[in-house]
């Protein structure tokens, strides 16, 4: 029988949990984020248009999307702590196959591989947490996660950068190796295995098969058109079979005794409302930082290790204010913070518009680094937090792989339109003015989006009701304490984090 969560952030069983979450998370959102720094490398050595640069990115992130839910109720069922094993396990493998790809298509069949993998993992962090951690010490644990675990993707980039400069972007795959098998014997050794005691039935396999054709087919459409034309067959068929496999995705999910998307999980309109949120500043960030590193490597001029570097101020700003902002949430309720924060955020992918041919740091890029950072901090912990406050416990699993897969697919759409809207398509990556221009349209396009997540979330989220502690005096009042967490949101965006978290992450750099 799952025992009832009692763990704490100040015991050292706690922590161990929280590290162990960490780690195995970031694996995957850290290597999104080197992915992206190392896409100009790819390009150059396999010598790839745009379109394949996405499909690096893309083919990660299409069978994590497509398999997040089949992850979560596969936790849920099996234990959670055994396919976190698992697919930190195969993550490390598909990682290798990566290292070892001859040529792209081999290199994109790894990454696909990598994203199933992911698919296992990603949503076991979280939901190892929710059903580790006492209630009271939920909030804390989210926040202490999403402060380290930004760390770990910021670092991120710096580390890629200096192996890509020094010896080959192969080296950010074979990394992984060395870092899952620590993961592995940690959590073997301090995670305690919970699964859901509900779960009965067989898995929705046609339901998991119908939403990765699904997104598929949109995918493929989006990014072959610019090649094609809109009108070809080829995209029409692509596009109107991905629109026809999610219809009937969502057909199915509604009759289905065990669907692995339940319907009743967005009965809760604040569930709703986070994960609209997700879905508009997770994708938006995930195009935007798709093409960031593109932009400073190709524009700018900045090494793999020097586009890498750049990205270092957000290891403070994260570390410092992101477990800050979770226990404020829990204290005044996450509307504020939800509605300012995305608005921070977007202001800061606007300032992107700066980055130049001159490539000067203080006044070109750091700016929107910090910015976005701040914006970040303020919006991560209670967004995440917000994202399950009223999913049962019990399904911890599926829960924060939906949020997951909310912001996955986000940013995978964004990636596969955004250069398409910005006229970044075919070699233009290759000329720099081509290309400046283009990302200016996209950063300004991404932070609009991402700026309407914010009023989005100001209009509809609401903070948890307050209510008087046992032998208060009349007409007190305490805030709720701050809701369960299971969110699989994996810290920042991968590329500040587009990746990822996502994760992150949320591109290239939005979840791994």
């Amino acid at each position: 029988m799952t025992p009832a969560p009692d763990l704490s952030l100040s015991t050292t069983a706690g922590r161990w949990v929280v590290a162990v979450t960490v780690l195995g998370s970031s694996v995957a959102a850290i290597d999104a984020t080197v992915v992206g720094i190392a896409l100009p490398a790819i390009g150059r050595n396999f010598h790839l248009s745009v379109s394949s640069l996405q499909w690096v990115v893309s083919a990660y992130l299409l069978t994590l999307a497509g398999l997040l839910l089949v992850g979560g109720s596969l936790g849920d069922r099996f234990g959670r702590r055994r396919v976190f094993i698992v697919g930190v396990s195969s993550f490390a493998l598909t990682s290798l196959v990566c290292a070892v790809a001859p040529n792209a298509a081999v290199l994109i069949t790894g990454r696909a591989l990598q994203g199933v993998a992911a698919a296992l993992l990603t949503p076991g962090s979280l939901a190892i947490l929710r059903a580790s951690f006492a209630p009271d010490e939920q909030g804390r644990a989210i926040g202490a996660w999403s402060g380290l675990g930004g760390v770990g993707t910021a670092i991120g980039p710096f580390v890629g950068g200096f192996l890509i400069s020094a010896v080959s972007w192969r080296l950010i795959f074979l990394v992984n190796l060395p870092v899952s098998a620590a993961v592995v014997v940690m959590a073997s050794r301090h995670v305690p295995e919970t699964t859901d005691p509900s779960v009965s039935g067989r898995l929705d396999l046609l339901g998991a098969g119908l939403v990765s054709v699904g997104l598929v087919g949109l995918t493929m459409g989006i990014i072959d058109a610019p090649g094609k034309g809109w009108g070809s067959t080829t995209v029409l068929g692509a596009l109107v079979g991905g629109v026809v496999a999610l219809a009937a995705f969502v057909l199915v999910e509604s009759r289905t005794p065990n669907p692995v998307l339940p319907p009743g999980v967005f009965r809760s309109m604040q569930f709703t409302a986070a994960n609209i949120v997700t879905f508009l500043v997770y994708g938006a960030l995930g195009g935007a930082l798709f093409l960031l590193p593109i932009e400073l490597e190709e524009v700018a001029h900045y090494s793999p290790l020097e586009a890498g570097a750049s990205l270092l101020p957000l290891t403070a700003v994260m570390l410092v204010f992101s477990a800050r902002s979770g226990a404020l949430a829990a204290r005044i309720g996450p509307r504020l913070q939800m509605g300012v924060g995305p608005v921070v955020v977007g202001i800061g992918t606007v300032l992107f518009r700066l980055v130049g041919p001159g490539g000067d740091y203080l006044t070109e890029v750091l700016p929107a680094i910090l910015v976005m950072a701040a914006g970040l901090a303020f919006t991560v912990a209670p967004l995440t937090t917000t994202a399950l406050s009223s999913a049962p416990a019990e399904h911890a699993g599926v829960a924060s792989a939906v949020n997951n897969d909310v912001a996955r697919v986000g940013g995978l759409i964004a990636v596969a339109l955004l250069p398409v809207i910005s006229g970044i398509t075919g070699s233009s990556y290759l000329h720099p003015l081509a290309l400046n221009h283009g990302f200016g349209t996209a950063v300004t396009l991404s932070g609009v989006v991402v700026v309407a997540g914010g009023i989005l979330a100001a209009i509809l989220i609401r903070n948890p009701p307050r209510e008087a502690p046992t032998g208060a005096p009349v007409g007190a009042v305490r805030a709720a304490p701050a809701a369960p967490v299971a969110c699989g949101l994996e810290a920042p965006p991968p590329a500040l984090a587009p990746a990822g978290s996502s994760p992150a992450p949320p591109g290239a750099t939005m979840g791994p």
